[in-house]
Order: C-alpha cells, then structure tokens, then sequence
C-alpha cells in the first residue's frame, strides 16, 4: 500500500469528494490519467483521544484498507480520518462501512467527471 505523507498531499485530497462512516470519513481524489496504485493517508485528530486511542484507531483503519485494498481505484488518492467510534465498531462494521464509503466516493467521482467532460447544448 502506498502511502501520503506530506501535507501538501492531505489538503489536495481534502478537496476532492467525501463520504462520512460512523468510524471515519473518507476522502478522495482520483487524477483524470488512471495510473500509479492506489495512495492512503491517514490521520487522527487530537481531539478524538489521548495517543494510544489514535493509534489504535490508525491500526485498525490500516488493516481494514489493507484488506480490502482490492476496491480502491488505480491513479486515486485516499485520506481516512479516524473518529471515535473506530474503537468500538467492531471488525466486520469496520469492512462494511469501508466497502460502502469507496462506493460512495467513486460514484462522486463519476459524476464530477461525466459534468466535466459533459458536451455543452
């Protein structure tokens, strides 16, 4: 899995489409050229809890992309941002809800890019 890391990287990915989960939010952005694997960042506020809490949090949304890194699309950069709830959602909420928030931002996706590519009338 290739990773984000600067923060340049994070704030171009927050301006692309959103979709919100109880545990996370995911945010993406996809180039018009589909090259390149698929890109994760991911974050944790302070807010949300001392720093075992976030990590936790980070651990379990890494092996949830991890395994289902097959539904991400090629040339597409992804920021999860951890909530709360991760800690207590438990495994199998965790793929589901990452399976529907994928769906959600690559339907998004499609739009913007169908408006855009759009003949004018």
């Amino acid at each position: 899995m290739d990773r984000l890391k600067k923060r340049t990287e994070f704030k171009s990915v927050a301006r692309g489409v959103r979709a919100e989960r109880p545990a996370f939010v995911l945010q993406a952005r996809c180039e018009r050229r589909c090259d390149g694997a698929p890109r994760f960042g991911f974050t944790v506020t302070k807010r949300t809890g001392n720093s075992v809490e976030r990590n936790r949090i980070r651990r379990r949304l890494k092996a949830v992309v991890s395994e289902r890194l097959a539904r991400a699309r090629e040339g597409c950069a992804y920021v999860l941002v951890g909530r709360r709830a991760a800690l207590s959602r438990s495994y199998p909420d965790l793929l589901v809800d990452l399976e529907v928030a994928f769906e959600r931002v690559h339907n998004a996706v499609d739009r913007r890019s169908a408006n855009r590519h759009a003949p004018e009338r």
